[in-house]
């Protein structure tokens, strides 16, 4: 029989990673030019969203309305970087939360820290740091911590504080996180108690899509306490014509603003 103590989870969670960002943009012509850094001058907590990626988060804020979300958010969580705050805003101004819900954001939701590695591509970290390169491939992205900077154990480590905050706030609500790529992988790990193996798996198989959403509905059944259930992930709203093409940028082992 189903565990009929009150819910201690969201009703429904959507985690969607941030739009297109400058950033984004500034990292693949990097990449492609074989440039050692990327051409971003601004903090990474100010890159803007693209003009694509306002397109994106417009495409998903009106697949929402259309009912294709399952629901619309009651409460709206982001990371305080720009880009995912104008993620936030622009899917609920077109339509997919009401005008007036609240976006709020919460630091431990940033975008995994980077350190010296900040700014550098894969060439870059291999020509001016060719030790981190090495401690990187002995450890795991996993594990390696860049000095100043964080490992995903690091990561892991807020959001669990984070997912301890929403489960005291929000239970029997309908939320959304708003973050980044490896924010996305480590809820993921935590929600599902992944081991490592899985979650690297997860994220070899291929990027998370910018303004993709992952969802999870609450199942009373699940445990002994009832618990979040994985309905889908990494799913993009289809695209008008005319409209935003699906973008993603890997979480390499470079300083990129995933």
């Amino acid at each position: 029989m189903p565990n009929q103590s009150p819910p201690r989870w969201p009703k429904r969670l959507w985690v969607v990673r941030h739009g297109q960002s400058a950033g984004n943009v500034a990292r693949d012509l990097a990449h492609d030019s074989g440039e050692h850094r990327i051409a971003i001058e601004t903090r990474d907590v100010d890159v803007p969203l693209s003009e694509l990626g306002y397109a994106q988060a417009e495409a998903l804020g009106r697949w929402f309305t259309q009912g294709a979300g399952n629901g619309r958010p009651d409460v709206i969580l982001t990371s305080p970087y720009l880009r995912a705050r104008e993620t936030a805003r622009t899917f609920r101004d077109a339509g997919g939360a009401d005008p007036d819900e609240a976006i709020c954001g919460d630091e431990r939701l940033r975008e995994k820290e980077f350190g010296i590695l900040d700014g550098l591509t894969t060439a870059g970290i291999h020509a001016i740091l060719p030790e981190q390169a090495e401690f990187r491939r002995l450890l795991g992205k996993f594990y390696h911590r860049p000095p100043g900077g964080e490992s995903w154990c690091d990561v892991i480590f807020r959001l669990r504080s984070l997912l301890d905050t929403v489960s005291l706030h929000y239970a029997d609500r309908e939320v959304m996180i708003v973050a980044h790529q490896v924010v996305v992988l480590c809820l993921r790990y935590i929600i599902e108690n992944l081991s490592e193996e899985e979650i690297l798996e997860i994220d070899r198989q291929g990027d998370v899509a910018n303004c993709s959403i992952t969802e999870y509905a609450h199942d009373p059944a699940a445990g002994k306490d009832g618990g979040l259930v994985l309905l889908r992930y990494n799913v993009n709203p289809p695209m008008e014509d005319g409209d935003a093409e699906v973008t993603s940028a890997p979480d390499a082992m470079v300083a990129a603003r995933g």
